[in-house]
Order: C-alpha cells, then structure tokens, then sequence
C-alpha cells in the first residue's frame, strides 16, 4: 500500500507544514583534508522547483538532484572553503558567514534526541524548540564551527503506523512477506522517515543553524527505531525488519551524510557503508564516531568493521584532543542490578532493550572493557588528551575514569535538545545506582559526577553542549532549559 494512498501524516500539519517552495541549505561536513574544509550543501525542493547555484568565494557550485521522494526532491552541492579563516557562501540572494577557522580558538555544538517517541509533530513548535533557539543565541553572540549531532536526529517510531505490514512492530511481524510486498513497504516507510526529517529540517532555529554551521552527525536507534539492534533477532532479521532497516539507512545517507550508496565522503571507514563510523581531524584536534547501530545485535554492539576502525584509531598517530563520540555514554553507573529486577517484575520487559542499548549492560561487558582499554591506549601518548561525548538518556551528566599518566578521560552526557526529561524518581534512582560506583577495569575506576554548579549527578532538563577552546585550553559548557549556562568545566 502506497504511502500517498494513506491521510498525509500529523507532520505535514500544525507548526511542522513545510515551507511551498525550498528548504534548506543544510550543510554537513564531508571531510577535512589539507586544510580544507569539504562541505556538502542540501537543499530540499517541493514539486519541481530547481534551486539556484551556490556562490562561494571560488566561484558558483551548481546543484546536482541526489535524490527524489514522493512530494519533494533532494538537490546537494559540494563545494570547499579553508579551515584556516572565516568564510562564506551566497545563495538565493542570502550571504551565509562560516566560522570555519579551526586553528587557533573554537566552538562546538553538540546536541542529541532531537524528537519524541509519540506525537512529536503535534507539539507547539515554540515550547519544541526552545533549545535550538538557544543553541541560534549562542552562534549570534559567538559562532560555532560545527555542530556534532550525536544521536536519535529523528524519532521515526511512528513511520512503522504508515503501513498494514509493519504497523504492529516490533511486537506482531509478519513472517511470510512476498518480494512485492516488501517492497511496497519500503516505499511507504522511506516517504515517512524523509518526511520526518524534512518536517524537523524546516524548523526554523534548527534552519538558521544548519545553514551556517556544518554538520556531523552519528545515528542512534530512534532514526530506525526504537530499540534498533537490541530487539529479538525474530524481528530486526525478518524480512520486515531489514526493509525497516534499508529504509532508515537509505534516508539517513542523505539527510545526515549528505550522500547515497556509493558515494560516502573520505571521513567514513568502511566505502560501502555496511558500517558507518567516521573521523576527521586536523593537526589539533579529531573527531571520532564509532558506528554503534548498523551491526549491532542483542549480544554485540558493534561488527568486525566498526571493532577494526577502532584498533586503527587506537593504533594512528594521537592528536593533542579526540573527542569521542559515542551515541550512548561510555561511562555509567551498573545496570545489572536493574536488568535482574527487570526479570522478575511482571510488566516491565518490554524496557529491557533500553538497558541493553547500553555499553553498561551486563550482555556488552566484554565489549565495554575493549573500548576502554581501547579508549585508554589513544590516551596514552604524552601529548595525547580524549574526552568522549554521549546523548541518548534524556538527561544531563557527567563522568570521570582515571588513565595513566595522571590524565583523566571526562565523559560529558547532553540529551534532549527537544526531548523532555524522565521523571526526576528516574534520576535519582540512576543517581543512587552511580552512588556506589563502577570499575570495568580495577584499574580505572568510574565515577559519575554532578554537572558544575548542580547538586544532583543526573540533571532533569532539557540541554545541549558547547565545546569552547581558547588558547589552546577545551573547556565544557552545558546549556540547560531552566538553570541556564553552567560554569565551565576544564577539559
């Protein structure tokens, strides 16, 4: 069944109707090599509107169609500015000023859980996006140089409902699909995940942003669905399940990457996109995003690809700052004490695969210990400092773990950017868990710790994340909805 044959979904309706005619440009960073900053511009057309060229300071970059939906187009441009000095673009009459000196003093955005599980497109737009304005503010007042967005850009649980076949998911699947319907299911499930991201790319704060701050970002479970990789294998391995998969997979290409099938910018590791970790860097700074959903399963976080990429990076030649991005946090309190009681409280199972998404789970603590060992030997060159970065709870922490050499390896949790908080029993209940401490390895042990100038270890509000350097010196700063601006944290 068509997707055009269905009510056109709640996010074409309320504050989510997009614009008539272009949307965008949205750009995301394809790579940094040789001092240059390498970009991809989207911009999203509806019917059969052609965007007009891109002017950069090299001259004009004309829009190539990457690829085409049922009520709209994506047209993409790449084109290069130095990484050495400020630059800017022009299109549609616009100038678009690019922060994009990343030798000397800096700024980083970090966001992540751009979305709800349910009625996300109903909300009111302003009290949605309260946040991103905030983040809009920030660039006004001090710009930043890229925005990493680390997980869950869109919640697409509800594209599942779109069709017969999958709207029973991930509970009820059909196991006797023919090719023909399968297929017709992908069509309908990859009209709604790109509807969804261009309902959520039209937002205007999150619009301004893109426009002048490039892109990285790493997906999370929610941009497939929930749970992704930590649900039965009856159901991600069904032919309903890897059409679920191609479809997510498909839109996030474009929409967060910037490309398709064939054509991953250098940053990726693996060409052929089975696995979708990436870094750039520059000869400062790196930036390091493990692929933690394309081949997971509920016994393993990641594949021989994404393990591979990691013992290279481990292995590379160390820059003075890694930022390791990791879409849920690496460091944690333990949740086994939690999975056991799950086992035994009639009701509550069906939240297993929330706790078994995490490194932290008693199923990945092999897995755990190899990423922080792992994490530990790119600590371990003098000049060499890393600081891992997580979203994915809704929530606002921060942790530390000891390394050698008197270095401390920082983890700094932002989740939320448009995501309401759990309940603060949740928190807490988190925070009396961290209260007795973990150590994975005896050597290193975690401690989690409350934000600067708050009193609990896990804060309930909404947040993002900005990563400053000034002379020479990475320091943290969390943004959060009520208490405002955190002090700096040192890195």
């Amino acid at each position: 069944m068509a997707l055009l044959a269905h009510t056109p979904p709640t996010l074409m309706c309320h504050g989510m109707s997009l614009p008539p005619h272009f949307i965008g440009p949205i750009l995301i960073l394809d790579d940094l090599k040789s001092e240059q900053m390498h970009i991809a511009a989207l911009v999203v057309a509806r019917g059969t509107q052609v965007p007009k060229a891109l002017l950069t300071e090299q001259g004009p970059v004309e829009f190539e169609k990457s690829i085409s939906f049922a009520q709209f187009s994506v047209w993409r441009a790449r084109f290069s500015v130095s990484a050495n000095r400020p630059a800017y673009y022009v299109w549609n009459d616009t100038r678009y000023d690019l922060a994009c000196d990343l030798g000397d003093d800096m700024r980083l955005a970090y966001v992540s859980c751009n979305g709800e599980e349910h009625g996300d497109m109903d909300r009111d737009p302003q009290e949605r996006n309260v946040m991103w304005n905030r983040l809009v503010q920030q660039h006004r007042n001090a710009p930043f140089s890229l925005l990493i967005q680390g997980g869950d850009q869109i919640y697409a649980d509800e594209v599942t409902d779109n069709h017969p076949l999958s709207v029973g998911w991930p509970l009820d699947v059909p196991q006797d699909c023919s090719e023909q319907e399968l297929a017709a299911l992908f069509d309908t499930l990859r009209e709604g995940f790109a509807e969804r991201y261009v309902a959520l790319y039209a937002q205007p704060d999150f619009a301004y942003l893109a426009a002048r701050v490039p892109s990285l970002m790493q997906w999370d479970d929610h941009d497939i669905c929930d749970g992704w990789g930590s649900l039965p294998d009856q159901a991600t391995k069904s032919g309903i399940g890897q059409t679920l998969f191609a479809a997510a997979r498909e839109t996030a290409l474009i929409f967060q990457h910037g490309c398709t099938d064939g054509d991953l910018p250098a940053r990726f590791c693996d060409p052929s996109g089975t696995d979708l970790s990436w870094h750039v860097e520059t000869d400062s700074l790196r930036l390091l995003a493990p692929d933690l959903r394309s081949q997971r399963s509920m016994t393993e976080i990641m594949g021989p690809t994404g393990w591979q990429f990691m013992e290279e990076m481990a292995s590379a030649p160390a820059p003075q700052r890694t930022f390791f991005i990791s879409s849920v946090p690496l460091l944690g309190p333990r949740l086994s004490w939690i999975e056991r009681a799950m086992r035994r409280i009639p009701g509550i199972q069906k939240y297993e695969d929330d706790l078994r998404d995490q490194w932290q789970s008693r199923t990945h603590r092999a897995a755990w210990c190899r990423m922080l060992r792992l994490v530990q030997k790119m600590a371990a060159p003098p000049q060499a400092q890393i600081t891992a970065v997580s979203g994915e709870i809704h929530l606002a922490t921060r942790g530390e773990m000891q390394l050698s050499n008197d270095k401390m390896l920082h983890q700094l949790v932002a989740s939320g950017i448009t995501h309401r908080p759990p309940p603060k029993v949740w928190a807490r209940i988190l925070g009396t868990l961290a209260a007795f401490g973990e150590d994975p390895l005896p050597e290193s042990p975690i401690t989690i710790r409350p934000l600067p100038g708050q009193r609990h270890r896990y804060t309930t509000e909404r947040n993002a994340l900005t990563l400053v350097r000034t002379d020479g010196k990475w320091a943290a700063q969390w943004l959060l909805e009520h208490s405002g601006p955190t002090p700096p944290l040192s890195l």
